[in-house]
């Protein structure tokens, strides 16, 4: 092997790494935030977890990858530590299908039905295809699935680089020296799992292992235990994603590493034992590529057959291994959301949770208005402080939620993923105000309390009328932002104009009652503060529902969207608004 076939294969590595990059970052796009959601909902199911960690695997084409997007569900609240056992199984399992991908480099036979299996001749096809679908089409969806072809045309590409590189080897005598000493079992798991820990991806290292024995210098002997030792190589990445997580984390990596570990132990040890018994004739065979994916799934479905019995005893064990410290040991606080880093290698999955993030600001902010409505009429100083500390979530829902998007807007998302991202962008800032406008009423109440100040029976039943309204407004917005309901959003305006005629009639009528002595210029203050915030509110609610509405046609011009409204141009406004004025109206 001289120096330009090294070359060659650091080139085909590189193409290989880079194609499968590319590939996984379009499946995941496809998926549309879909795999979180079925992480949610799955987990507590063994079988179905166990499903699911394999798809998600295939989807990702990295068992590594899932890990880490379990290290950070988990350090986000999203998932209980005893939920990721089942997934890391699937995992192991799904990181198989890579093993089967590349192992038709090795297919030697003159048929033409054969030959088209080939990578190295249908892998043209499928880039040309790709490249027209990303040129042409104009659905996001289908773009990602070009992507998805050019990505595998790459990675397969660089699987045929790899291999041509290292066929000068077969005519090395110095090799077949320097792997006599990979029959050590012992020594070939070492070094397929340091090899796998350098590189980060054990499909890589498979690759390189298959790539290796078109040359038939490797035996079962030798791959068997090389194999085995990169399942645990492979676990360097979530080890390493998991420093400066909580322990909760920490223990889906230490558990990782110990399925792995022990699944070693268990199938090279019995393996071992076996074959000094039997002497099984095929030890001292050549292995094909598609052998090595042979013997990569057979292990990892024995391994998992093995353990997942005693699953709830692995878990067990690394909660004892990795004990929880007394400033761990509360569970994460419903108000205060974690957002982990580790999910942006997933976007669609990172999208996913941060919306889920922002609907529990958006229900925040609901139930701080909740509180802060009623007490004008009602002083509690219990709500008083309640609502200052939702206020201040409010606020940390806004900055972290806010400062994740900014860096989940550098990675590569799909226009269905941008639009969710842009929706809450536009929504955040609007939720905080709320909070805002409920500290206001907090200090309005406090003056009605420390003065003594009462308002007419008239007044009251007008306050109270639109403080209905205004209960309302709110549920209809914080519902449309929940469920991306348009048709509900569009409800929101027409509400919105008429709370601000409610308020205008009401300082209309607070100014003859003024004249009649009836209300006090103290009260007519007071009064004027309400007023005033709640047109606030009202009009926040707006600015959330028009986001609903411009962003879900791929459009944003709010000003232009509420003049054709008031103008009466909308038939839908129109038919709302008189529904509404009927509903609250003011003697």
């Amino acid at each position: 092997m001289d120096f330009f076939s090294l070359i060659s294969l650091i080139g085909g590595l590189t193409f290989f790494l880079y194609g499968m990059s590319v590939m996984s970052s379009s499946l995941e796009k496809m998926s549309g935030g879909k795999l979180e959601e079925m992480l949610r909902q799955l987990t507590a199911k063994p079988l179905l977890s166990m499903v699911l960690g394999a798809v998600i695997t295939i989807a990702v084409q990295s068992s590594s990858s899932t890990t880490v997007m379990l290290v950070g569900l988990v350090n986000s609240g999203i998932m209980q530590f005893s939920q990721t056992v089942n997934v890391i199984f699937g995992a192991n399992i799904g990181t198989t299908f890579t093993a089967w991908l590349t192992s038709l480099s090795g297919i030697d036979s003159d048929a033409f039905f054969l030959q088209l299996l080939k990578p190295k001749n249908f892998s043209p096809i499928l880039a040309f295809i790709g490249i027209l679908m990303i040129m042409f089409s104009k659905r996001d969806k289908r773009k990602s699935v070009g992507t998805a072809f050019v990505g595998f045309a790459i990675l397969m590409y660089g699987m045929e680089l790899m291999a041509a590189a290292m066929s000068p080897l077969a005519d090395m005598p110095e090799l077949e020296g320097l792997l006599v000493q990979l029959n050590n079992p012992i020594l070939g798991v070492l070094v397929g799992l340091l090899f796998t820990a350098v590189i980060q991806s054990s499909a890589a290292s498979i690759a390189i292992l298959q790539a290796l024995s078109m040359t038939g210098a490797i035996t079962y002997g030798m791959a068997i235990p090389i194999v085995m030792g990169l399942n645990i190589g492979t676990c360097a990445t979530s080890l390493i994603s998991c420093i400066g997580t909580n322990i909760r984390a920490k223990r889906v990596a230490v558990l990782h590493v110990s399925i792995k570990a022990v699944s070693t132990v268990i199938c090279l040890s019995l393996f071992e034992l076996l074959n000094a018994i039997f002497h099984f004739p095929f030890v001292g065979l050549s292995v094909h590529p598609w052998q090595i994916a042979l013997v990569h799934t057979i292990f990892n479905i024995v391994t998992t057959i093995l353990l997942m019995p005693f699953s709830q005893q692995l878990v067990r064990l690394t909660e004892k291994v990795v004990r929880e410290r007394n400033a761990d040991s509360s569970p994460l606080h419903a108000d205060a959301p974690l957002l982990d880093d580790r999910l942006l290698r997933a976007p669609s999955i990172a999208t996913a949770e941060a919306f889920n993030v922002s609907t529990h600001m958006a229900l925040q902010a609901q139930d701080i208005l909740l509180l802060g409505l009623p007490l004008a009429k009602n002083y509690s100083l219990r709500d008083d402080k309640r609502i200052l500390e939702m206020e201040d979530q409010l606020d940390q829902y806004e900055d972290k939620l806010g400062t994740y998007l900014v860096k989940l807007s550098a990675q590569a998302l799909s226009s269905s993923d941008s639009q969710v991202c842009s929706k809450i962008l536009h929504a955040i800032g609007d939720f905080e105000r709320l909070g805002d406008h409920a500290v206001n009423l907090v200090r309005v109440a406090r003056e009605i309390d420390e003065k003594q100040i009462a308002f007419s029976p008239a007044a009251q039943a007008e306050l109270d009328t639109i403080t209905a309204a205004l209960d309302e407004i709110l549920d209809v917005t914080v519902q449309a932002y929940l469920n991306n309901d348009a048709d509900m959003a569009g409800r929101v305006e027409p509400l919105e104009q008429v709370i601000d005629r409610l308020t205008s009639i009401c300082k209309d009528n607070h100014i003859r009652r003024l004249q009649k002595g009836s209300c006090t210029i103290a009260g007519g203050f007071i009064l004027s503060d309400l007023l005033n915030n709640y047109q606030r509110i009202s009009d926040h609610c707006s600015n959330i529902a028009v986001a609903i509405i411009e962003l879900e046609s791929d459009s944003f011009d709010t000003h232009e969207y509420v003049r054709s409204l008031k103008q009466m141009k909308d038939e839908s406004f129109a038919k709302y608004f008189d529904e509404y004025k009927r509903k609250y109206t003011l003697a």
